[in-house]
């Protein structure tokens, strides 16, 4: 972990689920554009009192939240993230705890489980444990990290209204920092052998994506295209042969399908099987 020092919630009895996230609910403009985008500003919160109410001590911290603030450009590699995870479990008390993620954050529980014994479950949303993005990933955080540099040395234009699912009309402001810290991570993965990592697990195992979940970018971030619902679908038939569970959520993509009304329900009946 940073010197920094990471908040961790815990709410409820029961076994332990583990979520990087934030219990904040947020509200005013910014909560508006989130739902513009489809986002649920108390998403977290509602996760977290949801798993508490259904018989679960929900540990819960918001860790994208803090590289955010306090990012490690050099070091936020595959090693690190799973330390970090198993940090919190720490500064919670807890041994042994089931882990739920979505997007990046689903690719660090999968980090986390396969180096470490002390998961009872793993589930993984909007990003498939085989056939993941990382090649598309490193190339849209290389995007991000340039648009980045680019911004230190440009003068300030007036705001452009943003249209909710135009990646090309969202005002850029990461810093290079915030940025890099992500290039690290998928750099750190590039050849990473997902049946190998497959083969290593045996604890219980969701998969979850939106049907619609492939992701396509503008000419602004080089028109690059992440496929997450395809490479699940393609490769369901092997994960569901190897233990895995897994779900296409109908009619939802990125943001939609980890709505906590798609997400609660999914994740109590695993849980409690």
């Amino acid at each position: 972990m940073t010197t920094a020092p990471l908040p961790v919630t815990t709410l409820g009895d029961g076994p332990a689920v583990l979520l990087p996230v934030s219990t904040t609910v947020i509200d005013g403009e910014a909560a508006e554009q989130m739902r513009a985008w489809g986002a649920d500003p108390g998403l977290g919160h509602t996760l977290a009192t949801g798993l508490a109410g259904a018989g679960f001590r929900v540990i819960a911290a918001h860790y994208e939240g803090h590289l955010n603030q306090h990012p490690r450009p050099r070091t936020l590699n595959a090693d690190t993230v799973a330390a970090d995870l198993l940090a919190v479990a720490d500064a919670a008390g807890v041994d042994r705890f089931a882990y739920y993620g979505y997007s990046w954050l689903a690719l660090a529980g999968l980090q986390l489980a396969i180096r470490t014994d002390r998961l009872t479950a793993l589930a993984m949303g909007g990003f498939p444990p085989l056939g993941g993005p990382y090649g598309p990933m490193l190339a849209v955080t290389n995007t991000a990290h340039r648009m980045a540099l680019a911004n230190l040395d440009k003068q300030p234009e007036p705001a452009t209204e943003m249209v909710p699912g135009d990646w090309d009309s969202v005002e850029f402001t990461q810093t290079p920092d915030q940025t890099q810290q992500y290039v690290t991570l998928y750099e750190s993965l590039q050849g990473f052998d997902e049946r190998a990592a497959l083969e290593r697990l045996s604890i219980p195992r969701l998969a979850f994506a939106g049907a619609n979940d492939n992701i396509t970018y503008g000419p602004k971030w080089d028109n690059a295209y992440v496929p997450i619902a395809d490479g699940l679908r393609e490769n369901r038939d092997e994960l569901v042969e190897r233990g895995w569970t897994v779900e296409l959520i109908p009619d939802a993509d990125h943001m939609s399908a980890m709505q906590a009304k798609n997400v609660l329900p999914l994740l109590i009946r695993w849980l409690k099987v």
